[in-house]
C-alpha cells in the first residue's frame, strides 16, 4: 500500500532519503510552487509511484525553502527527480518528461518479474523449502540464463545437496560476483579437505618447517575448518619460503582467504600488508 507523499527538508534530507534509500528505493522531487512543469509533473510522477506501492518511496524537496541540499545536488533547473538507492544516488532526469518516459525512470527502480522469482526463491532457500526453491531458481534461469541470484542461488541449494559438480558448473557462468567467487573458494578448500582426510598435515608442517609446500597444504587445511588467521600465517610462511611454489599457490590461496573474509575485515587489511612486505 503506497503511503503519503513525504515533504523532506535540508534537516530531514539524510535520514528520510539517504538512509531510507538503503532500505528500497526513494525519488526525489525537487520542485518549487512558482514552477510551472513542477505543477505538470507532480501529478504524473505521483500517481506512478503510487501504483507501485511501497517498493518505491516518493518525497518532494521544496527548493526555495531548502537551498543548501538543492545545492549539495546542483540543482541548476526544476523539476528535477533524483533516485537514490543504497544511500547513492543511482538515476535522475530533469524536465516535465511525459508519463511513458516517467514510467521508464520507475521501471528501472524495482525489480523485473524474473528478478521477484529468484527473490522469491532464495527466501524458500533460506526458509528451508530446498526443493520448491530449486524448482523456481531453475525456471528462473529458463529465461534468464545469467540471472546472478539465480545461479548463486541454485549453486548453493546443489551444495547442500552434495551435487557440487552442476554447482561448480553453474558457478563459472557469474565469474564477477563475490558471493559466486566466495562459494568456489569454499568448495574447492572442501575437497581438498576431503582428498587428504586421512593425512596428518600439521605433523608433516611440524617436522618439516622449512617446507613450503607442507606449510601450505597445513594452511589449506586450516583454512577448510575456518580458522582464517592460522591459515594465513602458514600460508604467508609457504611464500616467504618459495614464492614461485606450485605457480605461486600460497600466493593465490591467501587470496582466496582475502574474498572469503572480505575487503572490510581488519584481517584481511592486516595480512594483505605482510603478503605486500613478502612479495615487494
Amino acid at each position: 500500500m503506497a503511503t503519503a507523499v513525504l515533504d523532506v527538508t535540508d534537516a530531514t534530507f539524510a535520514t528520510e532519503v539517504l538512509d531510507a534509500s538503503m532500505r528500497g528505493p526513494v525519488v526525489v522531487d525537487f520542485w518549487a510552487p512558482w514552477c510551472g512543469p513542477c505543477r505538470v509533473l507532480g501529478p504524473i510522477i505521483e500517481k506512478v509511484a503510487a501504483e507501485l506501492g511501497d517498493e518505491v518511496r516518493l518525497v518532494k524537496l521544496n527548493t526555495d525553502e531548502n537551498p543548501r541540499t538543492a545545492t549539495q545536488f546542483r540543482i541548476q533547473g526544476i523539476p528535477a527527480v533524483k533516485a537514490f538507492k543504497d544511500g547513492k544516488l543511482f538515476t535522475e532526469f530533469t524536465g516535465a518528461l511525459p508519463e511513458p518516459q516517467v514510467r521508464a525512470f520507475f521501471a528501472k527502480l524495482v525489480p523485473s518479474p524474473i528478478e521477484r522469482m529468484a527473490r522469491e526463491a532464495e527466501h524458500l532457500r533460506l526458509d528451508g523449502d530446498p526443493e520448491a526453491a530449486e524448482r523456481m531458481f531453475r525456471e528462473v534461469l529458463r529465461s534468464a540464463p545469467s540471472n546472478v541470484d539465480a545461479i548463486v542461488g541454485l549453486a548453493a541449494v546443489l551444495v547442500a545437496k552434495g551435487e557440487t559438480a552442476e554447482a561448480e558448473e553453474l558457478l563459472e557462468r557469474a565469474p564477477g560476483d563475490r558471493r559466486a567467487k566466495v562459494m568456489k573458494h569454499s568448495l574447492w578448500l572442501e575437497s581438498f579437505a576431503q582428498r587428504h582426510a586421512g593425512e596428518n598435515l600439521e605433523s608433516a608442517a611440524t617436522a618439516s618447517p622449512r617446507d613450503p609446500k607442507a606449510r601450505y597444504r597445513w594452511g589449506l587445511l586450516l583454512a577448510s575448518r575456518g580458522k582464517y588467521e592460522l591459515a594465513l600465517d602458514e600460508l604467508l610462511e609457504s611464500v616467504r619460503l618459495d614464492k614461485a611454489m606450485g605457480d605461486g599457490a600460497a600466493r593465490k590461496a591467501a587470496l582466496a582467504i582475502f574474498d572469503i573474509l572480505g575487503p572490510e575485515s581488519p584481517v584481511v587489511r592486516e595480512y594483505q600488508r605482510k603478503l605486500s612486505g613478502l612479495l615487494f
